[in-house]
């Protein structure tokens, strides 16, 4: 096991203990997948990945997983949830949403997009007020395959 997946079983068993929670190992199990992934995943892919948890302790375990703040829920185009480790513990980034089939792909816009858009967001709080905490966004299209 490496150092950062150490760290991160660290830091979920933290977030779990903040909350209340043991970090079991169906916790772990799902942890580890979300790990292994370049992409948010619904749970039927989750499952696929981990046939050996229950899709009830499946849907238990990462909304424990989401209240602790280890998983974040990605919400596309479709009628699937996605799940994804925090973005504090696996860097920022955002999101590519396909419109047709609800497809879901991180996407890294690059230091020089991030700044300008970290700026646009200032100054869109300054004049409403609004404390920003951090930003998220969501880019719609079609993807690839459904082009």
């Amino acid at each position: 096991m490496t150092t950062a997946t150490t760290d991160l079983h660290r830091v979920a068993a933290e977030r779990l203990a903040r909350d209340g929670q043991r970090y079991t190992a169906g916790r772990r199990t799902l942890v580890g997948v979300l790990a292994a992934t370049t992409r948010p995943l619904t749970i039927a892919e989750i499952r696929a990945r981990a046939e050996d948890l229950a899709q009830s302790s499946t849907y238990r375990n990462l909304t424990v997983l989401e209240q602790a703040g280890v998983v974040h829920r990605v919400v596309g185009t479709d009628e699937y949830a996605r799940f994804e480790l925090d973005e504090e513990l696996t860097g920022h980034h955002h999101h590519l949403i396909c419109s047709r089939c609800g497809r879901v792909e991180d996407v890294d816009l690059g230091p020089d997009l991030e700044a300008a858009l970290d700026t646009a967001v200032a100054r869109a709080a300054r004049r409403s007020g609004f404390s920003v905490g951090s930003h998220r966004l969501d880019l719609l299209g079609v993807c690839p395959a459904c082009r």
